[in-house]
């Protein structure tokens, strides 16, 4: 069955596998062929033991291929989660194998570094400028004294950089530029001279016309093979794709590369927890070879070589930032549809919706936190 013979909901086989699933959501306020916009729809028998089967990788797989609906996979997600179905979801399997691979792999390896790019970010430009708003930014906005996605999203990298108190003429170092959305910022607003890299070629391509006539080199580059001097360095949502196994090396970098008196701001998705795991699901199709850092990560990754200045959580508004890109992208996508498949288009509304979710039940956090290498005095942030 794919989405094209959809009929509606199927009745719900008397297998075992359907009471398993059942017996699993009961008291989560999720039921099957339901009447709330949050419930499951099921529309192919075989849901239910591919699901037991493969876990959140089947349960995403299954939903590309049009084997259940859901009109808020958000509020599904977010109500599963908190009902504590998170960890329960993946397989003994599912997490023995990246467990394995992670740990005599280097995931994110220089020779690995591109394959995010070139499975998510060079998926298109054109579905990205319809996803997002005009600066582009592609992580959380700041929805602090914002009502719309655009007012959000200024605000972020305008706290970013007041973050790093730009002066006029600084050089600025931006790990993981995306589409330059900070690099311009920095420049234009700011007046710094500013260098950003990134591992996407589409994402380098855009930058640079974005960019044109400021003080801004966008190159294609891996963190790792930076030199040079630079007064600040900001990170925006990068860090996620670094891996457990070279966030010594990141910090390093960081450290090697940042002015005695500079600052720098990561910008970074955070986990609850310091296991070392990734959905399955998100692994394959949405960003390969991500890892979320947790407090204990970053603190022992940075220890003995940079000073934290501030760390501040504004993770609740990513769910709301994601919920403004679930609503661009639902409006604009008859504009693209015949560049892409409807498999495409149910992948990105599922990755969306279970994002958003989770930051909603607080199961992820995102975290701004700010470094220095022990310059004098104090330092206040900005919020």
């Amino acid at each position: 069955m794919t989405s094209d013979t959809r009929i509606g909901p199927v009745a719900l086989p008397d297998t075992r596998s359907r009471r398993i699933v059942e017996d699993l959501l009961k008291g989560s306020g999720v039921t099957l062929n339901g009447s709330s916009p949050w419930d499951i729809q099921v529309l192919h028998p075989d849901f239910f033991s591919r699901v037991l089967h493969q876990g959140t990788l089947g349960l995403g797989e299954s939903y590309m291929e049009g084997w259940w609906d859901c009109e808020r996979i958000d509020e599904m997600a977010h109500r599963m989660l908190r009902h504590g179905l998170g960890e329960r979801a993946h397989t003994p399997s599912e997490r023995l194998m990246y467990r394995l691979q992670s740990g005599f792999f280097n995931l994110q390896s220089k020779a690995r570094a591109y394959i995010v790019g070139e499975a998510h970010y060079d998926l298109g430009n054109d579905l990205f400028e319809r996803m997002l708003d005009p600066t582009m930014c592609y992580s959380c906005g700041y929805w602090k004294d914002a009502e719309t996605l655009h007012e959000a999203q200024v605000a972020k990298l305008d706290l970013a950089a007041r973050k790093l108190r730009i002066e006029p003429g600084m050089k600025v170092l931006d790990i993981g530029c995306g589409w330059g959305s900070f690099a311009e910022h920095a420049a234009r607003h700011y007046g710094a001279e500013v260098t950003g890299i990134t591992i996407s070629k589409e994402q380098a391509e855009l930058a640079r016309k974005r960019c044109e006539g400021l003080p801004v080199e966008i190159i294609l580059e891996d963190y790792r093979d930076l030199e040079g001097r630079f007064d600040r360095i900001v990170s925006i949502g990068m860090f996620e794709h670094v891996g457990h196994r070279n966030y010594r090396t990141y910090f390093e970098t960081v450290e090697r590369l940042l002015a005695d008196d500079g600052l720098f701001v990561l910008h970074t998705i955070g986990s609850n927890s310091s296991e070392i795991s990734a959905d399955p699901w998100i692994n394959k199709y949405i960003f390969p070879n991500g890892i979320l850092p947790s407090i204990k990560h970053i603190a022992q990754a940075t220890e003995g070589r940079l000073l934290m200045e501030d760390w501040q959580n504004f993770g609740a508004d990513y769910d709301r930032t994601l919920m403004a890109w679930q609503e661009n992208f639902d409006a604009h996508w008859h504009e693209i549809a015949a560049n892409y498949n409807e498999k495409t288009r149910r992948m990105f509304r599922y990755y969306l919706g279970v994002c958003a979710g989770a930051f909603r039940a607080r199961d992820i956090q995102l975290w701004q936190v700010v470094y220095s290498k022990g310059r004098p005095g104090r330092y206040d942030s900005p919020r």
